[in-house]
């Protein structure tokens, strides 16, 4: 994690210091271009993770609908839960995690470990409460770590290099995501009882996900004092030796600077407040409408499979299509949104959903269109997916990081909890391609009203390094 080195302004002697046309500019050229170890780390948690995550969210479709016999509504009503039902517990995790001051690292630990602990329990559940009531928990862990991960990814980085960071480790992530599908397919073909075993593993390597996040990511008591400044630092210690060198014999008392005031305590208040802030209250209203329209990834995976007759076996390989796009666009896309803007990014990426949706509804079929749907899906979320987590924290103060980010993702995460209930009402009601045609609408005239807000607030470099 970046620190600002106060060692480098307090040279021994005046004529050692270095200019600031020779020493500040390379220094600050090379701390933009580098990506935090912060972010590293917790791309290496995100991709365990998603290894784990993503072998059960690669059979769950098949297992509940073919296996289970659960109907289009039955499996509209768990996929919600299964997307949608975190942002109950989103705004409380960015909450905890700002009011503790230093812990974003705990607060994502316990929502890591509450998932983890999920994995087993399926391998018990045969109707549709207890599934819904695990999958609900499982959530739960998402909805606690999700926003204190991405604030340290945030706080980790400058406003310049945001959108390159979340890039970073939103391919990370995915990499793991496109990991899991193929562990799972390999599972299945395998062993006898495939889905046992399949959520077996899952929860042993997410273990293995939670071990990682405690021994090699930073955090916890000591990484910020109360006003939020670096503690343990050389610029201390300096302090305390004038103070103590003020005391000696024809010492003159040096001049102290005037500390900041400490900031207040985080408070839900402060955190939803934060609301009245125009660019976050556009940002968050564009993201929840679009979320209205943003059909689920395994709603589009049982529509190729229906397109095409995928057989059952090879199902679980589709997301891999998804993944790699993703894996492939996530840095570029990121440098991008730093470049060109990350609005626009945004909505080119929800361009590319709504022509992956008329890809669907389209007469093309065969392997080719497979690849066209799952590329467009997979970009989709490199432009989007991390982008809109670094436009929302230009907006956000750093002591509610956090929380801002929560706000954003909770308005999010009910849209799509309500698209998947209406999507599987629609196709249970009027069939897919009448469901999909109704979602494809609504995306565009989503998509022109964010267009019209435009909710772009220019990056300040007054933040500094964390």
């Amino acid at each position: 994690m970046y620190v600002a080195d106060s060692r480098a302004g307090t040279p021994e002697t005046p004529a050692a210091a270095p200019s600031a046309d020779s020493a500040a500019r390379p220094l600050a050229g090379r701390r933009r271009s580098a990506v935090a170890p912060t972010v590293l780390a917790l791309g290496a948690v995100s991709l365990i993770t998603d290894v784990s995550s993503e072998m059960v969210t690669a059979v769950l479709p098949l297992y509940l609908v073919a296996g289970l016999g659960l109907t289009p509504l039955g499996f509209g009503l768990l996929d919600g839960i299964y997307n949608g039902f975190s942002a109950l517990v989103r705004l409380v995790g960015g909450h905890l995690a700002d009011r503790g001051g230093g812990r974003h690292k705990w607060v994502a630990g316990a929502g890591y470990a509450l998932s983890a602990a999920c994995k087993p329990l399926l391998l018990v559940a045969q109707t549709l409460t207890p599934i819904g009531l695990i999958l609900a928990a499982d959530r739960t862990g998402k909805g606690l770590r999700t926003a204190p991960r991405d604030a340290l990814i945030s706080l980790s980085s400058t406003p310049e290099n945001r959108g390159r960071a979340f890039g970073v480790h939103r391919a990370l992530d995915t990499a793991g995501a496109l990991l899991g599908p193929l562990v799972a397919f390999l599972i299945l073909r395998a062993t006898v009882d495939g889905y046992d075993a399949v959520f077996t593993v899952s929860f042993c390597v997410a273990v293995v996900g939670v071990l990682v996040l405690v021994l090699f990511v930073p955090g916890g008591a000591g990484t910020k004092d109360g006003t939020g400044r670096p503690t343990g630092t050389d610029a201390d210690a300096d302090a305390d030796a004038d103070m103590g060198r003020a005391g000696e014999p024809g010492a003159e008392a040096p001049a102290l600077p005037a500390l900041p005031a400490p900031a207040p305590r985080p408070t839900l208040r402060a955190a939803l407040a934060l609301l009245h802030r125009p660019e976050l209250r556009r940002i968050t209203v564009c993201a929840l409408l679009l979320g209205l329209a943003t059909v689920s990834d395994s709603f589009v995976f049982l529509l190729l499979q229906r397109r095409l007759g995928v057989p059952d076996r090879w199902f679980a390989l589709l997301p891999l299509g998804t993944a790699a796009a993703f894996l492939l666009l996530a840095v570029p896309l990121g440098r991008l949104a730093d470049r060109a803007g990350r609005w626009r990014v945004f909505l080119g990426g929800h361009g590319a959903l709504l022509l992956a949706y008329a890809l669907l509804l389209s007469s093309w079929q065969g392997t080719a269109a497979a690849c066209a749907v799952l590329l467009l899906h997979g970009g989709f979320y490199a432009a989007t997916d991390g982008v809109l987590m670094a436009a929302a924290s230009d907006s956000v103060p750093r002591e509610l990081r956090s929380s801002g980010l929560a706000l954003v993702q909770t308005g999010q995460a009910l849209a799509r909890f309500a698209c998947s209930l209406g999507f599987g009402a629609a196709w249970t009601a009027w069939g897919d391609r009448t469901a999909l045609t109704a979602s494809a609408v609504l995306l565009a005239l989503c998509a022109v009203f964010a267009l019209c807000l435009r909710p772009i607030r220019p990056t300040t470099p007054s933040e500094g390094l964390v």
